[in-house]
């Protein structure tokens, strides 16, 4: 017997919709509403072709809430910042306590908090909840990562269970903490995602710039990669694009769309958060710089001819090693970006006492997230065996990859230095490996440094205690 057998949607664009359909698809009841006739008309469209009954589509606030039965459930999926908080002040007057509002887009943590606590202090329930899939997973099964009271979840689980994306029979959704917990891990999710864009656009780089292959030939190194330990959706979607060619031109259409990079933000918060935590993230923050960086297409054409690079130019021939050494290079360079944003996620869950499992955050992003890799089943059951983990690096599992990919790793970031083909992600991740290992890392200067300049003191190796040198 479902508890709560209805939900309201509120933003009726992509997401909206095909969340909606996903909804209808599963036997709730669902009621529709967008403040634009046009979203709403791309709506009705889409349902009658898609033959929806069980859908009531309204075209204002009170029709919309009218159409719930009490007590209401409506997800949110609205734009990001003040747009949440212009729908929440518009529905308030016209719910009742007990209700539940979820918002269900990439809104930043702080104001999920801010938004959780005021909506509770006023008798009705909030939950962020992370949404990850894009279109095809809104309408066949998203990720869904929630955070609010577990009270509010109880009601709502098996709505949003159905809706989700299952992994061995299991869905891909949880209550992973309280308040803020669901849009943080999301907000994490697209950190990491963006890192291992950037590693996979690094890889592409070099096959093409070193490795003398050409589109096809490309394609299938990814679509090869694709059936092994680097088995994910943003490796099977490269291969894919790689292979596709431009209708106007009949060239390689990847070719065909400028190098400027556009982001949303998500990214930029995560590596925010990070700094703010004092947790190292140098590969997620290194993607986001390096899409800032391919904004300035203007300012990189006019430096192209004017600042010189390494003399030693890539061969036309393709160099022995290369492909296999790059998988390896790709294979150990992601194991440490899923390091990185699970150290991210365990310090906020400190922080703010969620208690996260990060177990369980492998497990809700095997199947339908834009993040879903073979890797992750490895990652859930190293965070089940050992919940004191520090780093996944260190799990046996990883350790053992670890060992096999460095030298390929190296001599991959070696070699794209000496022909001066950037690869920020790759470098960085490495560089992160090997400071993580280092037993001793040489802060004992710079600590001298702000001693000598600003009397800022220090500690000693050998006793305790604050010490300060008159130098």
């Amino acid at each position: 017997m479902k508890q709560i057998e209805s939900m309201g949607i509120l933003g009726l664009g992509v997401m909206g919709r095909n969340l909606a359909f996903n909804l209808a698809d599963k036997g709730f009841a669902v009621a529709a509403y967008d403040p634009w006739e046009e979203a709403r008309s791309r709506f009705a469209t889409a349902q009658s072709e898609e033959g929806f009954a069980g859908i009531t589509l309204t075209d204002n606030p009170d029709a919309f809430i009218a159409a719930l039965p009490a007590p209401r459930t409506i997800l949110m999926m609205v734009k990001a910042g003040e747009p949440v908080d212009a729908a929440i002040e518009q529905l308030l007057p016209l719910l009742q306590s007990g209700d539940t509002l979820i918002d269900g887009g990439n809104s930043h943590y702080l104001d999920t908090m801010r938004r959780e606590a005021t909506l509770r202090a006023k008798g009705f329930y909030f939950i962020g909840l992370g949404v990850s899939g894009g279109e095809e997973g809104a309408r066949h099964g998203p990720s869904l990562m929630a955070g609010g009271d577990q009270a509010a979840y109880g009601r709502v689980r098996e709505m949003l269970e159905a809706m989700a994306a299952t992994f061995a029979g299991k869905p891909c959704c949880a209550l992973l903490g309280g308040d803020g917990a669901g849009h943080f891990v999301k907000m994490v999710h697209n950190g990491i995602e963006y890192a291992i864009m950037q590693l996979i656009a690094e890889s592409y780089a070099l096959l093409r710039e070193l490795g003398g292959l050409d589109h096809d030939a490309m394609a299938q190194v990814f679509d090869d990669w694709n059936r092994g330990e680097l088995a994910s959706y943003l490796v099977e979607i490269t291969a894919r694009i790689l292979g596709r060619k431009d209708e106007f031109t009949d060239v390689p259409l990847v070719e065909m769309i400028l190098d400027s990079a556009r982001q949303k933000g998500t990214g930029r918060w995560t590596s925010e958060t990070a700094l703010a935590l004092g947790i190292p993230l140098p590969t997620v923050t290194e993607a986001v710089f390096t899409r800032a960086l391919a904004a300035q297409k203007a300012e990189r054409l006019s430096a192209a001819e004017v600042i010189p690079g390494p003399e030693q130019q890539p061969s036309s021939e393709k160099i022995p090693g290369l492909v296999d050494e790059l998988r390896d290079a790709l294979l150990g360079a992601t194991v440490a970006t899923y390091a990185q944003g699970l150290a991210v996620i365990a310090a906020a869950s400190q922080e703010h006492g969620w208690a996260i499992d990060l177990a369980t955050v492998a497990a809700i992003w095997r199947a339908g997230c834009i993040i879903r890799s073979s890797l992750l089943d490895d990652i859930m059951r190293a965070q089940q065996s050992d919940t004191s983990l520090d780093n996944l690096m260190c799990a046996r599992r990883f350790t053992k990859i670890l060992a096999k990919t460095q030298r390929g790793w190296r001599n991959t970031v070696c070699r794209a230095v000496q022909h001066g083909v950037p690869v920020p992600a790759l470098a960085s991740a490495l560089t992160y490996l090997d400071g993580y290992r280092s037993a001793r890392l040489p802060a004992n200067l710079i600590q001298a440094q702000r001693d000598y300049f600003g009397a800022h003191t220090y500690q000693r190796t050998d006793r305790p205690g604050v010490f300060h040198t008159n130098w």
